[in-house]
This record gives structure tokens, sequence and C-alpha cells, in this order.
């Protein structure tokens, strides 16, 4: 079956810290209430209890899977409810020991104990959550959702029923794996983020493709500035130090902005010597993770806890190749981005909790790359070789939070993989594509191998690695 994926699916507006462990649940939570809703069970609704298993139930605390399930039985929306106000209606509910539910009727609720955390895995998928509505007539009604990465929540029936269809995909260039989109840049004479512009008129109008493009990427920047505005302790307990603020005075100066886009363009106008291009790429990446890991919002790209690479990168391009760039290059960068991730998740998986590490900085790492190469001048093999080049270089990172919280090590990997990002576009920019030895979709199945090879205890569960050689109270 083909699957359709768009750039609004891979690059999704919410908050952090992780697609998987907060954006899932919550979004999750939210189709529990249409489910409600829908079999009109609201006014008989006298409980809900909800049950997480495997790593949403092993890493939950430190990734707020319970703040995410609450805010989302609440009624709010992730991608537009102001971050300010999450503290205030967790301890409401805390407080009062009742919900909201979907901002309708007001039910008993205490969070100690109606959220369970469950170590056991489901066999689906390793992100299982089970949501329970207990009635007045002594009946229940259940729901499994799981979330697999990037904010993407199914049910294994649904996902059975795929499998089953002989639906064919309605994008007038079906894309299932990089082959198949270099061989339509060659066909159609387009680059790859026309071919994926012309898939996504097909479910758009051009207006709304423009707007939302530049929503992602107004979002992106006004997290880049939050976060290089910002300073303190991150909450969580591993008293980590934000960064970005230090690094961002010490390399920008006296300067005088009052806004997201006077700040692109003060930077865009200071002498950036070589040596500090790398900390700039840094800064950017940072800003973002920090923002990410305070509950801030965000852009998943594909995920949250990978979500500094891809800005980071196409603020390197803005503030230092090209200083010229503007809204056309912004979504021709996004498009690409995007399309790339899409063929990763069809081919492998964008979740660390089933592949590690590799399979968020990894991938996001890929898709920065490919989208840098396209805007520097490459050309489609190029792009793909670009992709290939930074995930063969992050096959096999294992995701080992430390506390369960996206802090240790994972701020830091940001910075790492958007670097490798420009590192590996421009290494493909600089070989000739008849000379590549590792195809994309190889590198991609590698990934999917070894992810299914990895040991559990590295696929964000908080039993190894770094998240049991150091302990919180070592931090």
């Amino acid at each position: 079956m083909e699957e359709c994926i768009s750039v609004f699916d891979m690059l999704k507006i919410g908050v952090g810290p992780s697609s998987s462990h907060t954006l899932g649940p919550w979004r999750a939570a939210e189709r529990f209430l249409v489910e409600l809703e829908s079999a009109s069970l609201f006014a008989d609704i006298t409980r809900i209890k909800v049950d997480l298993y495997g790593s949403l139930s092993l890493t939950g605390k430190g990734h707020a899977t319970d703040l995410a399930v609450m805010l989302g039985l609440s009624g709010q929306d992730p991608e537009y409810i102001p971050v300010q106000d999450i503290d205030g209606i967790i301890k409401g509910i805390e407080n009062k020991n009742e919900i909201n539910l979907g901002n309708k009727t007001t039910i008993p609720f205490y969070f100690l104990q109606d959220i369970i955390f469950n170590k056991n895995f489901l066999p689906f998928h390793a992100n299982g959550i089970t949501f329970t509505a207990f009635l007045n007539d002594d009946t229940q009604y259940t729901s499994t959702f799981y979330s697999i990465g990037g904010g993407f929540v199914v049910k294994e029936e649904r996902e059975n029923a795929k499998k089953k269809s002989k639906i064919k995909c309605a994008f007038p260039f079906p894309i299932q794996n990089a082959e198949e989109l270099l061989q339509y840049t060659i066909t159609e004479n387009k680059l790859v983020s026309e071919i994926v512009y012309e898939n996504e008129k097909s479910m758009r109008t051009e207006e709304e493709i423009n707007h939302e493009l530049m929503r992602i990427w107004n979002t992106m920047l006004e997290c880049m500035y939050i976060g290089c505005h910002s300073e303190g302790i991150l909450p969580g307990g591993l008293n980590v130090r934000r960064r970005a603020f230090d690094m961002h005075q010490n390399l920008i100066g006296l300067a005088n902005y009052s806004n997201p886009q006077e700040w692109l363009e003060c930077i865009r106008k200071t002498e950036v010597k070589f040596r500090q291009i790398l900390k700039w790429v840094s800064c950017f990446a940072l800003a973002v993770n920090e923002v990410n890991a305070a509950l801030g919002r965000v852009v998943t790209a594909p995920t949250n806890g990978s979500a500094g690479v891809i800005p980071s990168v196409l603020m390197y391009y803005l503030v230092i190749e090209n200083h010229q760039a503007g809204e056309k290059e912004i979504k021709q960068f996004l498009m690409v981005a995007g399309e790339i991730g899409s063929i990763f998740k069809k081919g492998s998986t964008i979740s660390a909790a089933m592949g590690g590490c590799q399979a968020e900085i990894g991938v996001s790492s890929a898709m920065a790359a490919a989208a840098l190469c396209e805007l520097m001048g490459g050309t489609s093999d190029q792009v793909l070789m670009a992709a290939e080049i930074a995930m063969e270089h992050h096959l096999g990172m294992t995701c080992d939070p430390i506390g369960g919280l996206v802090q240790i090590p994972c701020i830091e990997r940001n910075t790492m993989g958007a670097i490798k990002a420009i590192n590996a576009a421009e290494l493909a920019l600089e070989t000739d594509a008849k000379n590549a030895k590792v195809p994309l979709d190889k590198v991609i199945e590698t990934m999917w191998k070894t992810a299914k090879d990895m040991n559990s205890k590295y696929k964000e569960t908080s039993e190894g690695g770094l998240a049991i050689a150091v302990n919180m109270a070592d931090c």
C-alpha cells in the first residue's frame, strides 16, 4: 500500500519535551474524547483511567507523559495552548482532584491513582496507552492507542486494516522510497522540492501551503529566539543550566532588536568569523532543545527530541551562506526536509522507542543535510546522497536519556546532528553522484535492521547506557 505523508505530517507544531511521549499521548487523549463524544457517552462518565505501557511508562515521568494526558483530556490543543497556562491547568487538576473533560463535563480525577505506569510492553508497539471510561451503568469503554513517533498516533486495528487495503496514494507523485523520488525528479525535470510541492497541491491550495510553511518556520524562529534569550535551570531535577543564553550573548555582543525577525537580520549583519560558525549553529540548536526541555512550543522535526537540527541548519543557511535568501528558500528547505523524513518513516522508523536515537537525531540530520544540499545547488542525486551520508554516521546511536528527561545527552546531540548535516551536504556537493556506493534506500533498510537488532535497554527506556551509568544524584 502506498502511504501519503505530507510535509505537515512530518513538521508539526506542538509542546515539548517529546513528540512520542508528550505530543503523541496528548493527541491520543484528544482522539479518545472524540470517540466518547461519537458514542454519546460524555453524560454517563463517572471516572477516567489511563494505563501507560512500555517506554511511555518507563520514561513517562521525565517526558511529562502524565501531564500531556491530563492536558489532552482537558480539551487543550498542543498547537495553540499558551504554554504559560500549562502549569496552572495542571495544578488545578491536582489540587481539585477533578478534570474538566473536554471542557464539557467535570469528573473526579486523582492523577496519582488514575494514571498508571505499567512497565510491561504491549506487543504492537513500545509506546502503548489505554484509556478506560467508567460509566454510570457499571459498564466501561476502553480504547488503546500507540504513539509511533513524531506525534503520529495509531490504533492497532487500523494499522492491520491498512496493510490489507489496496487504497492508492492520491498524490500525483506517490513516493515510497528514495529511488522513486529520484526517478520523478529525472522524468519530470524537477527539483525534489518541486515534486513535493506538486504533491502538497493535491491536498491544499497554494496559499494554504505557503502560509503553513511560513507558520512552521516562524515557530522555529521564535523558538530559537526564546531559547537564546532565556537563562536559568531546566525543570526535571537534573539541574541542567541553559547554555544558549550565554553562548548567544558572547556571540552577538551589544545589538539592538525587539523581535525574532529583527534578531535574524541583526545576526545577518554580524561579522561571523570562521571559528564562530560552529558556535552559532550549536547555539541555535541548543536554544531550540532547551525550550523543548522546558515544555515550550517547538516544531517536531521529525520529533521533539531532535527539533533543533533542522531550524539550526536552515538558520545557518540564512545567516552564513545566503543573506539574500527569503521565503522561497525557507519553503524549499522545509519541503525537502519533510519529504526525506517521510521516506525514513515509511522505510524504517522515527521512534526512538523502536529504533534508538538514530531514528531521531539521525533522521533529522539526514533531512537537514538533504534540504541544505538542494539550497546550495545540489542535484537530486546529490540531495539524496547528503541524506545518506548524514544517516550513515548516526547508525546504531542509542537512546538512553538520564532520568528519562530529554536533556542529557539529547540537547547536545542536536548540535552534533546539525554540524554533521552541514558536513554531509558539503561532502555530497563535492562528490560525483556516479561514484556513490550506498544508496539512501540501503542505509534506511540498514537502519531498520539495526533498530531491530538493538537491545531494548537502549530504546528510550532509561534502563541502559548513560541512563544507568549516571544517575540523578550524580547530576
